[in-house]
C-alpha cells in the first residue's frame, strides 16, 4: 500500500498516556494513505489526493447537499459524523479498491478490526462503530446518501484530474454512475459529465 509516511509508532506509544492524543494521531494518519485508485490510474504522487482529502471535500460536498435541500428529511449531523467516520478503518488497512482483490467481506472484516482499535481508545468509540457499520450496511437514509456522496465526490475528483490533463479516468464516472441513485445527486453527476 504506498503511503507518503508509517504511523510514528514511537509518538504513538509516548501518546499513549492520553487516550484522546492516541486516537486522534491514528486518525491524523489518513493525512498520510494515497487514495489507491488514482494512483493506480496515473496519477502522481504529487498530486493523488489522501484519504483525508477525500473526507474533507465529502464532509463539504454532504454539508451543500443537505443544507441546498437536495437530500430532503436528511439528518445533516449524522450524515457529517458518518463521513468523517467512514474510512477510518483504512488508518491500518489502508486504502483497499477492487483492483486489489480481498474479497468484500474480508475487507470489511480487517476495516472494523483496525477502526475497534481506534475507537476502543475513547469512552465515546461506540458512535464511531455504529456510524461506520450504518455506513457499511447502507440501509439508513444518511448511509444512502452517504454512499451516494461517496461516489459523487469521486466523480468531481476524477473531472478535476481530467482537466489538469490526466486521461483514463472513465471508469471512476462509470462506478458513479451505478452508485449515484437519488433524482437530485443524479442532476449533480450529469452536470460533470457534461463538463468532461
Amino acid at each position: 500500500m504506498d503511503k507518503k509516511f508509517e504511523l510514528n509508532t514511537e509518538l504513538l506509544t509516548a501518546l499513549s498516556v492520553h487516550p484522546l492524543l492516541a486516537a486522534y494521531l491514528e486518525i491524523n494518519h489518513l493525512k498520510q494513505l494515497y487514495r489507491q485508485g488514482w494512483l493506480r490510474a496515473g496519477i502522481s504522487r504529487e498530486q493523488c489526493e489522501s484519504v483525508a482529502d477525500h473526507i474533507y471535500a465529502m464532509s463539504m460536498l454532504a454539508w451543500l447537499v443537505v443544507d441546498a435541500g437536495l437530500a430532503p428529511g436528511m439528518d445533516r449531523d449524522k450524515a457529517l459524523r458518518m463521513v468523517l467516520a467512514h474510512e477510518l478503518g483504512e488508518i491500518y488497512t489502508g486504502d483497499i479498491i477492487p483492483g486489489d482483490r480481498v474479497p468484500p467481506e474480508e475487507k470489511q472484516r480487517l476495516e472494523r478490526e483496525a477502526l475497534l482499535s481506534v475507537a476502543g481508545k475513547l469512552p465515546f468509540g461506540q458512535e464511531f462503530v455504529d456510524l461506520w457499520e450504518e455506513f457499511e450496511a447502507g440501509e439508513s437514509p444518511e448511509a444512502r446518501l452517504v454512499r451516494q456522496l461517496d461516489r459523487l465526490e469521486m466523480a468531481l475528483q476524477a473531472l478535476v484530474y481530467e482537466k489538469q490533463g490526466h486521461r483514463n479516468m472513465s471508469s471512476f464516472f462509470h462506478s458513479a454512475e451505478e452508485a449515484v441513485r437519488s433524482p437530485e445527486l443524479k442532476e449533480l453527476l450529469e452536470t460533470v459529465q457534461r463538463l468532461r
